[in-house]
């Protein structure tokens, strides 16, 4: 699901120079990086234990408190 918006973030980035900035925060990254293999490697293990209907309706009210924040920082006219 997340491939094509991916891909095309990539390209657009990539076309405007916006990929220069990743240097500058290495740290940031690998934060980061560290962040969502651990958010991966729990969702996993939860899979297992929690059942299905349960973990569903969480990810989709975590997924709407991602999108409200978002929205309160996205510049005016976006």
């Amino acid at each position: 699901m997340s491939l094509p918006t991916m891909l095309v973030a990539f390209a657009r980035y990539s076309r405007d120079g916006s990929f220069a900035v990743l240097g500058a925060n290495l740290r940031f990254i690998a934060v980061m990086t560290a962040g969502s293999i651990t958010g991966m490697l729990l969702g996993g293990l939860l899979l297992g234990l929690i059942p299905g209907l349960v973990l569903i309706p969480l990810l989709a009210v975590i997924l709407l408190i991602s999108a409200v924040k978002l929205a309160r920082h996205a510049p005016p006219g976006v």
